[in-house]
């Protein structure tokens, strides 16, 4: 089975960067998309940023556009996401997922996610 292993959070001030990193124990090229979602304490987990497979079509949410950006490396079986110009609202445990699905116009729903990694933490202190 599939397995996800996320890595690169910690503690930042406003304005900082981090480079979360998401190690799949496979080639995660033939799932459909692979995406980023957090969880804020006391929140529901929301989706950050997906990237579609093959056609390499990516999608933000509205609230990290132009601060975040989600390379791969596919050699390394890793998606990363590029954290810039980070808030104390971007605190929160992140989360890489892999679907076996995808419907773009609901780019954002984990439901559409099978596979999780146990997340990491990212602190921006203000």
């Amino acid at each position: 089975q599939l397995q996800l292993l996320e890595s690169g959070g910690g503690l930042v001030h406003s304005g900082g960067s981090l480079r979360l990193s998401c190690v799949a124990s496979e080639d995660i090229v033939g799932y459909y998309a692979i995406g980023w979602f957090r969880q804020a304490p006391g929140k529901g987990r929301e989706g950050v940023s997906v990237v579609k497979n093959r056609v390499d079509t990516t999608y933000y949410a509205d609230i990290v556009e132009g601060r975040f950006t989600i390379p791969r490396d596919n050699a390394k079986n890793t998606v990363y996401l590029q954290m810039n110009s980070l808030k104390p609202d971007d605190t929160a445990v992140y989360y890489c997922a892999v679907s076996l699905w995808f419907d773009a116009t609901n780019w954002s729903s984990d439901k559409q996610f099978s596979y999780w990694g146990q997340g990491t933490q990212v602190t921006v202190s203000s």
